[in-house]
């Protein structure tokens, strides 16, 4: 290459990288000297409506946003993000303008909801203005969170049961098994006294293996999710895993909410939807309350699985509520706590329930929806949790 296209090369990277800065500080004191034309134009526009200096909070807590809080302006601007940046930018800009700007309230408006970009955050705004929600608005709004829940169910469903029905199938032994079912770690150990030294190998007289899990209830699950405001997203991923998890014959599985008060949702499993819509995200918590209600609907604990969904903010008796643990635990259930169900990173939790509960032989631990599946079937098989 000549030394002018190299020029060339350098100049247009060199552009390129101005052109970024320029979009990443904005109009008011970019110093770059770049000048926007064209599609970029209605690009920075439509950032400086929310990141701008007027889209920043002002001191003293004043909000002010650059959409001005009118219905026609958001709509528009709705569009316009859709156009310039792909759905996964578009659902972090929309939720930095609820946090931002203050535009839950215009949510409420069903030409406003058919404008957004679906996705796990804003089901859980929605569902918080769940109790305000006019009538006109619900259906769309219903709407809105059953195209998210179907996402969810087509990612996180046909994986979620071929690893619990795997567990299941595991959790039952034969003596006659076919040869893809022979758990061979155990068949070796099984016959050690067989081993023919001059041939270096043992003879298996007894072979172990899995059996296939018939279609009667074998393991119960309990889901017991906190409805408290910081738990929105776990709450949305607890309640299709639920409907999933409700779908398999093996497995005989109730949903219970709570805050200060608990609810069973057992009985709309077959509708993540209304299970959603029966929750009321935000108010106080009481773990305790929560797990007396699930113990007392335990019949089986040897082979029982109760997952407890919440950051472990107690405001009810701490006591009580780990000798409720305890006495799960000491009766054979095996016990699973997730500070969160979510893609978020680390939560925020009481550290210090969550090593007491630790102690107790119940690590808490956060879960992302993909892992979900595999602390399940471990929890089902009773082996070591694969807490990250």
């Amino acid at each position: 290459m000549s030394s002018t296209g190299i020029s060339a090369v350098g100049d247009a990277a060199a552009e390129a990288r101005l052109r970024r800065w320029r979009m990443v500080l904005g109009g008011d004191g970019d110093g770059t000297g770049c000048v926007l034309s064209g599609r970029d134009v209605g690009m920075d526009a439509a950032l400086s409506a929310l990141y701008g200096a007027g889209g920043a909070p002002k001191r003293g807590g004043e909000r002010s946003g650059g959409l001005g809080g009118s219905a026609p302006n958001v709509a528009r601007w709705l569009g316009d993000i859709r156009t310039y940046f792909p759905s996964s930018v578009v659902q972090v800009m929309q939720r930095d303008a609820i946090e931002r700007l203050g535009l839950s309230t215009l949510l409420l408006e069903p030409e406003m909801l058919e404008a957004v970009e679906p996705d796990v955050h804003l089901v859980g705004t929605l569902l918080s203005l769940n109790k305000v929600m006019p009538e006109t608005t619900r259906e769309t709004a219903r709407a809105v969170v059953r195209k998210v829940v179907e996402q969810l169910e087509k990612r996180l469903a046909s994986r979620t049961r071929a690893t619990l029905t795997g567990a299941l199938d595991r959790s039952a032994r034969t003596g006659r098994p076919r040869h893809a079912d022979i758990d061979w770690d155990r068949t070796i150990r099984a016959n050690l006294k067989n081993y023919l030294p001059e041939y270096k190998t043992v003879v298996p007289e007894r072979l172990v293996g899995y059996g296939r899990a018939a279609q009667a209830v074998k393991k119960e699950v309990v889901l017991c999710i906190d409805q408290s405001g910081s738990m929105a997203a776990s709450v949305v991923y607890a309640s299709v895993f639920g409907a999933v998890l409700a779908s398999m014959r093996s497995i005989a599985t109730r949903l219970v909410v709570f805050d200060t008060a608990v609810v069973d949702l057992t009985d709309q499993l077959d509708d993540p939807v209304d299970v959603l819509f029966g929750t009321q995200l935000g108010g106080g918590t009481d773990i305790n309350r929560a797990l007396a209600y699930c113990q007392s609907k335990i019949t089986r604990p040897a082979d029982t699985v109760v997952v407890l969904i919440s950051d472990l903010y107690e405001g009810g008796i701490r006591n009580e509520m780990l000798g409720r643990v305890a006495a799960m635990k000491a009766s054979g259930v095996e016990f699973v706590t997730l500070l969160a169900l979510s893609d978020e990173g680390a939560p925020a939790y009481d550290r210090e329930h969550a090593a007491a509960l630790a102690a107790l032989g119940a690590p808490a631990f956060a879960c992302t929806p993909d892992l979900f599946p595999e602390v399940m079937a471990a929890a089902l098989e009773k082996r070591p949790l694969p807490a990250p």
